[in-house]
This record gives C-alpha cells, structure tokens and sequence, in this order.
C-alpha cells in the first residue's frame, strides 16, 4: 500500500508522540509504585514495627513490676501495686495490641498483592498475642490473689510465678519475632525500592533516548521526504529564467515524485517546445531573408543580364574579327587574343553567378517522379572522377543493395550531389576519402551522406551553414548549399550537417520513398 506524503509525516509524528506518551506512562507508573511503597513502608510497616517495639517494652516493664511485686515484704505496699497493675496494664496491653491488628487490617487496603499474605501473617500474630495475654492476664491475676493475703502460700506463689515467667518469656519471644520480621521487611522493601529507582532511572534515561533518537528520525525522514520540495521550487525557477533543460529526476510514488515527474515532462515539453519555435523562427527568418534576397537578386540579375547577352555577343563577334585582323607582331597578336580570353571567361562567370541568383530567387518547381537514386549518385561520381583524381581522393561508395527508390526531380538532385561533392572536395586539398552511402531508414524516407575527411568546421560555422551569402571559401557566393537546402525541402526532404574541427564533415540527406 503505498501511503501519502502527509500520511507518512503524520505517522512519523504519531509515532514519536505515542513513544513519548509510553516513556511518561512508564514514569507515571513507576512513581505511583514508589508511591506504593513509601505509603507501605512509612505509613505501615514502619508504625507496625514501632508499635511492636512499644509492645515489647511495655511488656518488659511489666515483667519488671512483677518481679518487684514479688520481691515485696510489705503486704499494705504489694496491694497497692496490685491495684496499679490491675488498673493500668490489662487495658492497656489490650488497647495496643487491638491497635496494632486493625493497622495491619488497614495495610491490607493498600497493599500490593504480594504483601498480602505477609501482613496476614502479622495480623495473625498479633491476635495470637492478644490470646497469650488473655491467658497471661488470668496467670497474673492467680498470683495477684495468692500475694494479697497476710500470709502468702510460697509454694502455690511460686508455682504461678514459674508459669507466669514462662508466658511472659513467650509473648517476649513473639514480640521480637514480629519485631524483627517488621524490620527484615523494611529493609527489603527499602532495597527494593532503592533497587527500583535505580532500574526506573535507567530505564527512563533508556526510553528517552530512544524517544530522542525516534524523534531525530522522524524529523530526518521528513526531511528527506520534503527534500524534493526543495528541489522542485529550484527547477521552477530555473524555468522560470528560461532554463527549460531543467530535469529533477525524483524517484518515488508520493504525490511530490509524480508532481517532479510531471514537471520533468512540461520541462521536456518546453524545451521541444522552445526548439521548434526557434527552428520556426530561423526558419521564417531565412525564408523572409531569401525572400528579400530573392527579390533584389531577382532585379539585379535582371538589369545585368541583358547587358551581360549583350557583351558576349559584342566579345564573340570582336573574336571573329580579331581572327581576321593582322598585327605588327605576332606578340600583339597573342596579348590581343589573351585579352579577349579573359573577357570572355569573366563574362561567362558574370552569368554563372546571375543564373545561381535568379535559381534563388524563383527556384524551379521540382517534378517528382520515382528515381534510383543509386544510379543518379553514380553518375554524379563518374562526371566528377576526374576532376577528384586529380585532387586525390579516394571514393568510397557504400550503396546498399536494398536501397528502395525515392520520389525526386533527377535535375535538381543531381545539381545538389555535385554541389555536395565539390564542397567536399574544396575541404580535402591535400587529398582524402570520400564515402557516399544509401540506405532505406523507414517505410518513408531513404538517407544519402556523403562523407569526407577534411578539417571539419567549428559549431559557430556549422550553425550558419546554410545562410545566403555565407561561405567560408574565398571568392566564394554562398548560395550553393543554401539553394542545395531550398531544392530538399522543395522534394518534402531535409538536408543536415554533421562536423568537427580535424574529424572531417558529413551532409545527410533524406528523401521520400517512391
């Protein structure tokens, strides 16, 4: 299942809040337990065990009593003390003893259940006590009787006091093993307290460095989660200045990745869209460029072409004159002649350039029809094979045996190739290779590149390779590969180039199938 990005951070912190809320349960719990037992301790075992000692002195002191009592010759002065006795220790014992069992009877409503059977032990102790000092109080009372006499019986005296000392040696027993077992379970329970605390500390110290390291957690994971946020609002602006290459690359299934995601797309979508529009408007730019080119060389080729006709013919018929003219010397007659020759091919260039201005201007309509486009490659390559010989370079021609014919205006494709295959030769002057390939890309179109290994071209070169009047070759018009891009996209083709300074140029052309 996979979970939203608020419901992850919500969770993150639920997390951290219920390992907190545990760590302060736990330190709740812990104190009422410490609670428990100082309540234990404080308010009952500890009253328990100085009641007990109370008992236990008490009791001595009336073991003390008797034995004075007993020691007494004076009959007025043992009555008295047997008045004191009877009024003052009975009740008394009675009263602390009955005190003492229901303070056990009140521990047990607050005592953990472990305690329970050890005060029920000590309640029973102390009613067990209660019954020994009944029995002692009617042992004492025998003896009161026999001492208040004039004239004691020693025998019968010294027999109750044997059984008397016997009882108040056991209660004493009973007191100190109460005593003492109060005190042996302060002490634990103290120790044990202690112990807990200690454990309660580090435990607590535990959780809450756990808490911690929970929470640093949760707020890395957040963070992490949000990182991309961050990342998103920095491509945003980057599309916002412009840069539409701006890719964030998010990975994920939260709703932040499929936002990245999305925004990678419209960036890439941009970008495609940025690039044809300047393509367009290069494209316009060069059309309204040619388009005004066109018309003023429409117009100068127009008014200088007739004069052109003119001085040709003029030059043709200055020839056959000077044929038939006779000079002083035959040295005239030859610089006449070379005069006239270099007229004539200035003039002939003169046209040559003209009709390149006026086939830019208003370029023929191509007549389409299917062509071998092999056959027409290899007739490019055999006019030019001499003039490449001589240049030195090597021709490769990697036809494909399956290469499909193309719909093209022979003429016009011809007029490209032989441009393409002179610019090639121009850039390979101390010689090279030359390769011409074919092959069939798709059901639609057919690829001709026409390859060499000449110094290449720069970027910022390549880039205004096809712009009227351009051209890196001195005396060179900048029209050939301009009209050679026109004449393409005429045949529904294109006409690209491909190069690097030193690594030589390739031109591809691509052309509908028949």
């Amino acid at each position: 299942m996979k979970l939203s990005l608020a419901t992850r951070i919500f969770l993150g912190y639920a997390v951290v809040l219920v390992t907190f809320g545990a760590v302060s349960l736990f330190s709740v719990a812990e104190l009422h337990r410490n609670q428990q037992e100082i309540r234990l301790v404080s308010q009952g075992y500890l009253q328990l065990s100085q009641d007990a000692a109370a008992l236990e002195t008490f009791h001595t002191n009336q073991g003390k009593d008797t034995e004075r009592l007993l020691d007494e010759q004076s009959v007025e002065t043992r009555r008295a003390l047997i008045r004191l006795a009877r009024l003052y220790f009975p009740p008394l014992m009675a009263q602390r003893l009955a005190g003492a069992r229901a303070k056990a009877q009140d521990i047990l409503t607050f005592a953990p259940a472990g305690e329970v059977p050890f005060v029920r032990e000590l309640e029973a102790r102390f009613a067990e006590l209660e019954i020994q000092y009944a029995a002692h109080g009617r042992t004492a009372e025998a003896i009161f009787s026999a001492l208040a006499v004039e004239s004691p019986d020693r025998a019968q005296v010294a027999e109750r006091t044997s059984e008397l000392r016997d009882r108040e040696a056991s209660i004493g027993r009973e007191l100190r093993v109460v005593r003492a077992a109060l005190d042996n379970r302060i002490r634990s329970r103290v120790d044990r307290a202690e112990e807990r605390e200690r454990r309660t500390g580090l435990a607590i110290i535990t959780l809450s460095l756990v808490a911690i390291g929970v929470g640093l957690g949760a707020t890395l994971l957040s963070a992490r989660t949000l990182r991309p946020v961050r990342t998103l609002i920095e491509g945003v602006s980057r599309i916002g200045r412009g840069d539409y290459s701006a890719q964030l690359g998010v990975q994920g299934e939260d709703e932040v990745a499929v936002l990245a995601r999305e925004f990678d797309a419209m960036a890439r979508s941009l970008q495609a869209r940025e690039s044809q529009l300047k393509a367009q408007a290069e494209a316009l730019a060069r059309a309204e460029q040619l388009a005004a080119v066109g018309r003023i060389s429409a117009q100068v080729a127009h008014e200088v072409r007739n004069p052109l006709s003119s001085i040709g013919l003029n030059v043709e018929m200055l020839g056959d004159a000077l044929a038939r003219a006779t000079f002083h010397s035959e040295e005239e007659g030859r610089e006449a002649h070379d005069l006239l020759t270099a007229v004539t091919r200035e003039v002939d260039r003169l046209t040559d350039v003209t009709e390149q201005y006026l086939r830019m201007a208003r370029p023929p309509k191509p007549t389409l029809v299917s062509e071998n486009v092999t056959e027409v490659l290899g007739g490019v390559l055999d006019f030019s094979r001499e003039e490449l010989e001589r240049a030195g370079v090597e021709v490769v021609r990697d036809f494909a045996p399956d290469t499909p014919p193309v719909l093209a205006d022979e003429g016009q494709l011809r007029q490209v190739l032989l441009n393409l295959v002179r610019n090639s030769r121009e850039a390979m002057p101390d010689g090279g290779r030359l390769t011409v390939s074919t092959r069939g890309l798709d059901s639609k179109e057919v690829e001709i590149s026409v390859q060499d290994t000449g110094r290449g071209m720069t970027e910022a070169v390549r880039g205004r390779l096809f712009e009227p009047f351009f051209s890196t070759k001195e005396g060179g018009t900048g029209l050939g590969l301009s009209v050679s891009q026109q004449i393409l996209q005429a045949h529904g083709g294109t006409l690209s180039c491909q190069s690097q300074p030193g690594q030589g140029t390739t031109f591809v052309l691509r052309l509908p199938r028949a």
